[in-house]
């Protein structure tokens, strides 16, 4: 049984590698699908579940892949239990969309000495989730149209707030945009350089992800950096995907057409992927990890801690 539930953990992997595989071989980003030129426009948001939470980390990206694919404009997603409780009910053949829910149980084994130990084993379980568009019979706040975006100005002033509040040291000048982890600062270009001031907004987004990999901030390790391609690629792959959900949360439809520097590490995201079959997941666990901190150093989220 346990080799059973091994093959299937594995096959949920493999399942959404390929997926994403397919698309980046065309050369498609699919973490950038809802923002294809007919939905630029549109309100931009996470996935959410039946309760209004937004999904986080990789079923943001499953879940935005198959509401482009199926052109689903609802972001509200449930399971067929959760429509049935609120008095719905699935339209006969629609097929569901799948995430996955990841977590760990506690084993104990025996080590050489005989002595008794606990270790943590981590494990993946696929589950089905159908759109609110696929539902019949829901109570009618789930049809409701969303309220209109905020205006863009709006958006882009929340935006600098967000930036600022990180307390991050951004300086411009020259024609890159990076993070030095040696003087821990983000440099940008001059902000007339930039289509707009979304675009600026969405490619500090992206520095920020990676401005959070300090020891002191989410410690995840960069020492390798400049010095591996396969390691190069992991970390723009998880600051691609950080910057991708901090628009979506700003309401930023983020940079469409990627950068040169970026476009250049298509072929090493495709062997990192098709490498490991568990780096994308990786990737979206680090990323949103990332856009979790940054939201921590917000006021509202201060307030809510002093509060707690």
């Amino acid at each position: 049984m346990r080799g059973k539930e091994e093959e299937q953990r594995v096959d949920v992997y493999a399942r959404v590698t390929e997926k994403l595989l397919a698309e980046l071989e065309k050369g498609v980003r699919p973490w950038m699908q809802p923002w294809s030129a007919a939905n630029a426009a549109d309100r931009v948001t996470r996935p959410l579940r039946h309760n209004g939470q937004p999904y986080s980390g990789m079923n943001v990206l499953l879940l935005w892949s198959e509401a482009t694919a199926r052109g689903f404009a609802s972001p509200t997603w449930m399971t067929f239990k959760q429509a049935i409780e609120l008095g719905g009910a699935v339209r006969k053949g629609e097929t569901g969309s799948m995430v996955v829910f990841a977590s760990r149980f506690t084993k104990t084994d025996v080590d050489a000495a005989g002595e008794e130990f606990d270790r943590e084993i981590p494990f993946l379980r696929a589950y089905t989730v159908f759109n609110v568009a696929q539902i019949d019979g829901l109570p009618e706040r789930f049809h409701v149209a969303l309220p209109p975006a905020r205006d863009p100005v709006e958006r882009i002033e929340q935006a600098d707030r967000f930036f600022a509040n990180t307390g991050a040291v951004i300086r411009h000048g020259g024609d890159k945009a990076y993070y030095a982890p040696a003087s821990d600062h983000i440099q940008m270009p001059l902000f007339a350089a930039f289509r707009d001031a979304a675009s600026y907004a969405a490619v500090l987004s992206h520095e920020a992800t990676h401005w959070t990999a300090a020891v002191h901030r989410v410690n995840r390790d960069l020492s390798r950096y400049g010095k591996d391609k396969t390691e190069r690629a992991r970390e723009e792959l998880i600051a691609e995907l950080g910057s991708c959900f901090l628009c979506a949360d700003l309401g930023i439809v983020p940079e469409l057409e990627p950068r040169p520097d970026h476009a250049s590490y298509l072929a090493s995201w495709l062997k990192v992927l098709a490498d490991d079959k568990r780096a994308i997941f990786a990737a979206a666990a680090h990323a949103q990890r990332a856009v979790a901190f940054l939201h921590g150093l917000q006021p509202a989220a201060s307030e809510d801690r002093e509060a707690a």
